[in-house]
C-alpha cells in the first residue's frame, strides 16, 4: 500500500492554529491526512479507505486506514471545538469575515443512507433525492455576502422513530426548532447578519417564524405561491392573487410593479420586478411586509418568481434590498454543489452520531481551507457590489434538488474558492471542482526518487496525476 503523500505546505499552515486541540502527535497528523484525502481529487469516493489511498475491501485492513479509521470514530478529539476554531479563522481574516451586511441562511440537505443502524437514519424526504428515501437529514445554518459564503454550524435532524414516546418524546425536536438553536448559536456568538433568510419550508412554519420575531430577529422567507389567510370571497386571500392584481400591462404600462436591477459576479445586470404587496396581514407600515419579486411579471414563471415575506421596515429595506438579501440565499445551494461532490459530505462509512459529526466538521475545515488559500494566492480585491448567482433561468423543479444532482441548474454562478491556483485560471466553475489547488501538488514520482519538498507547482506548470 502507498504511503499517505506528503502534506502540502499550504495545509500544513492551515492546519496549525488547530494543534492545541489535539492531544497527541498522531492526532494532529491524522487532522492533516483527512483534509488532505478530502481535498484532493479521487477517482472514486472519498470514503475512508479513499483518503488513506487503500484498496477499498482488502486495504480496510491496512495500518494506514485503520488510523483514520480510529482518529474519525475512537480518538480524543472535540468535533465543536474545531468548528469553533474554524469560525475563529474565518472571522479573523479579513477576506472572510462577517459583517451586519451579510444574510444568516437556515437550509437543510439530505442523503440517502441503507441500513438501520446509522445514527439519525430514517425513512424520510430528501430534497436532493426529490422522494421519500433511507436516509439522513442535516439543518445547517450559512453566512454570507456578496462574494463569500461558509456554513457556521449543522445539526442532524433525527426522526420521531428513534424515541420512545415518538414526537411526543422530550427529546424530539423538528427541524424548525433546531433551525432555531442554530440562530440561537450565531447570536450567542455575536455573528453579524442583516437577517435570517430561509426557504418557503421554514417560512411557512409559524413556529419558525414566531420564534425569530420572539428573539427581535429579522428576516426575509419565502412563501408558497398558494399562502393564503383568511378573507372574504371577493377580496384578495393569497399571495398569487397579489400578484395577479399588480396591473402589469408591459414594460411602460407596468402598473404597481417596480423595476429592480439586480447585479452578478460577472458584472451582468438584470432587471426583475417587484411590488409591494397590501393585503390580508400583509402590508408596507405592518410589521409584516409582502414583496414579491420575478424577472417576468405578464407569466410569473414558477421556478424564478418570489413570494416574499419580511419583518425589515419599509424605511430599513426597500424592495432592491428585500431582492438582495433573499437572492443571497443561492449561496447555499452553491455550497451543496462543492461539500457534497468534491469533499464528500455523505460518503462517510461510520455509524455513530460523534463520528458522523466529526466526518462533517472535518469537511467544513476543507471547505474554509480552500477560501484560506485563495485569499492568500492572490491580492485580495475590493469588496463586490453583485448580490448573488444568477437564477433567473432556473428550470421548474430545480428548487427541489439542493443543487447536488449532477447538471443541476440551481445557482449556476462562479465560485471564488480556488482562483489563485494558477496565474489567469480564473473562478471555478459551479460544476468544477473547487479544491484544485491541491491538485496541483506535486508529489514524488516513483518510491525510488527522493521525496521533494511539498509545495505548489508554479504558475503554468501541468498538474501531476495522482
Amino acid at each position: 500500500m502507498a504511503a499517505f503523500p506528503p502534506i502540502p505546505d499550504p495545509l500544513d499552515v492551515y492546519a496549525t492554529p488547530f494543534d492545541d486541540l489535539f492531544s497527541r502527535a498522531s492526532q494532529r497528523e491524522g487532522f492533516r491526512q483527512y483534509l488532505s484525502g478530502l481535498l484532493l481529487p479521487a477517482e472514486r469516493n472519498k470514503t475512508l479507505t479513499a483518503l488513506a489511498n487503500a484498496e477499498p475491501v482488502v486495504g480496510a485492513q491496512r495500518p494506514a486506514a485503520q488510523r483514520l479509521q480510529w482518529f474519525l470514530s475512537e480518538s480524543t478529539w472535540d468535533a465543536a471545538a474545531v468548528t469553533a476554531r474554524r469560525l475563529e479563522g474565518l472571522r479573523a481574516d479579513p477576506a472572510t469575515a462577517p459583517h451586519d451586511g451579510g444574510v444568516l441562511i437556515i437550509d437543510e440537505t439530505g442523503d440517502r443512507k441503507d441500513g438501520t443502524k446509522t445514527a439519525h437514519v430514517g425513512r424520510q424526504y430528501l430534497g436532493n433525492r426529490g422522494k421519500t428515501e433511507n436516509g439522513v437529514v442535516s439543518v445547517g445554518s450559512l453566512w454570507a455576502d456578496a462574494g463569500v459564503y461558509y456554513p457556521l454550524a449543522v445539526e442532524p435532524y433525527t426522526p420521531a422513530s428513534w424515541f420512545a414516546h415518538g414526537k411526543d418524546d422530550p427529546g424530539f425536536r423538528t427541524k424548525p426548532q433546531i433551525a432555531l438553536d442554530l440562530v440561537d448559536q450565531a447570536l450567542a456568538t455575536d455573528w453579524p447578519f442583516r437577517a435570517v433568510v430561509a426557504d418557503c419550508l421554514y417560512g411557512e412554519h409559524h413556529g419558525f417564524t414566531a420564534g425569530l420575531r420572539q428573539r427581535n430577529v429579522p428576516y426575509v422567507v419565502g412563501l408558497k405561491p398558494s399562502h393564503a389567510w383568511w378573507a372574504p370571497a371577493e377580496a384578495v386571500g393569497a399571495v398569487w392573487e397579489v400578484a395577479a392584481a399588480g396591473g402589469w400591462v408591459s414594460p411602460a404600462q407596468p402598473g404597481m410593479w417596480i423595476p429592480v436591477e439586480r447585479s452578478f459576479r460577472d458584472g451582468h445586470t438584470t432587471t426583475w420586478w417587484a411590488v409591494e404587496g397590501v393585503a390580508g396581514p400583509y402590508g408596507p407600515e405592518r410589521p409584516l411586509r409582502l414583496v414579491i419579486a420575478t424577472p417576468d411579471p405578464a407569466t410569473l414563471p414558477e421556478a424564478a418568481t418570489w413570494y416574499l415575506a419580511t419583518t425589515l421596515p419599509l424605511a430599513e429595506a426597500d424592495l432592491a434590498e428585500v431582492v438582495r438579501l433573499y437572492g443571497l440565499r443561492n449561496w447555499v445551494e452553491q455550497q451543496y454543489k462543492q461539500i457534497k461532490g468534491p469533499l464528500g459530505w455523505s460518503q462517510y462509512q461510520v455509524g455513530a452520531d460523534r463520528a458522523m459529526r466529526r466526518h462533517w466538521a472535518l469537511v467544513q475545515c476543507a471547505f474554509a481551507f480552500c477560501w484560506w488559500a485563495e485569499t492568500r494566492a492572490r491580492p485580495a480585491a475590493a469588496p463586490p457590489t453583485a448580490e448573488t448567482p444568477d437564477d433567473a433561468d432556473e428550470p421548474a423543479g430545480a428548487r427541489g434538488g439542493k443543487g447536488a444532482a449532477p447538471g443541476s441548474a440551481v445557482a449556476p454562478a462562479l465560485a471564488l474558492l480556488a482562483a489563485g491556483v494558477a496565474a489567469g485560471a480564473g473562478l471555478a466553475g459551479a460544476d468544477g471542482v473547487p479544491v484544485a489547488l491541491l491538485a496541483r501538488v506535486e508529489r514524488p514520482a516513483a518510491p525510488t526518487r527522493a521525496a521533494r519538498s511539498p509545495r505548489l507547482a508554479p504558475p503554468g506548470s501541468p498538474a501531476h496525476a495522482l
